[in-house]
């Protein structure tokens, strides 16, 4: 049998955690296509643009802080993908700048009603930033790595811990006001009794129109999934 003509295509990162170096022997078989990362200029003209584009006809003190907001996530961002490298037990902590733009995307999302403050920027921020990168922790040592970070560029607002923690989980949620309507505001969830007599709310309800109910103990933890999978829901 003779084979000819096939063209091999391949893929490789850089080095490190677990990626093995390719060696000239085998790279001398290929035409070797790469790209350089944006740098941070360009970052920061990219979605500098675009979350003045939603959030600049917001109050002055939540336009004033666009641009610190677009600073402080590629330096936290940086510093999940320095700290946080993927091992044999992390294999999926890969981070890029797709990251970067589910975090705006769910930050311009907020309304402007609610957000008017710059903690409030600063809350949705947070969350965003858990939901995007801490959600993928698999330990709470690496999720304080990010805490740690995230309340470090929270201080170049003059925010400290306890001013943006107004409760004990940061969650926010378009279901609480109802589940009917295309625009429901995508708001900060401050009263957690409320939230889980509303999704327990929702459960019965489908229960009731259904020949196969779920029978579900909806506690806190539990709520707390649905809310995290609302969110995903809810994007485009």
């Amino acid at each position: 049998m003779k084979i000819e003509d096939i063209i091999l295509i391949s893929c490789m990162g850089p080095p490190g955690g677990g990626k093995s170096i390719i060696t000239q022997r085998m790279q001398r078989h290929f035409n070797i296509i790469t790209y350089t990362d944006l740098g941070n200029e360009s970052i920061t003209m990219i979605f500098s643009k675009i979350v003045k584009a939603f959030l600049g006809g917001y109050s002055n003190k939540v336009a004033d802080s666009i641009d610190q907001l677009v600073e402080s996530t590629q330096l936290v961002y940086r510093g999940v993908a320095d700290n946080l490298k993927p091992t044999p037990s992390k294999s999926h902590y890969t981070f890029n700048l797709r990251d970067i733009s589910k975090i705006f995307q769910g930050v311009v999302a907020c309304d402007s009603k609610r957000t008017v403050e710059t903690v409030d920027v600063i809350r949705i921020w947070i969350h965003e930033n858990q939901r995007v990168f801490g959600d993928r922790m698999i330990n709470n040592q690496d999720r304080e790595v990010l805490l740690n970070l995230l309340l470090t560029e929270a201080e170049k607002f003059k925010l400290k811990k306890a001013d943006i923690f107004n409760v004990d989980r940061i969650l926010f949620g378009d279901y609480i006001a109802g589940i009917d309507g295309e625009n429901r505001p995508y708001i900060q969830i401050d009263d957690i009794p409320l939230m889980l007599s509303k999704i327990v709310e929702y459960l019965e309800d489908f229960n009731s129109g259904t020949k196969h109910p779920m029978k579900l103990v909806m506690f806190l933890d539990a709520c707390d999934h649905v809310n995290r999978i609302c969110r995903i829901l809810r994007q485009p």
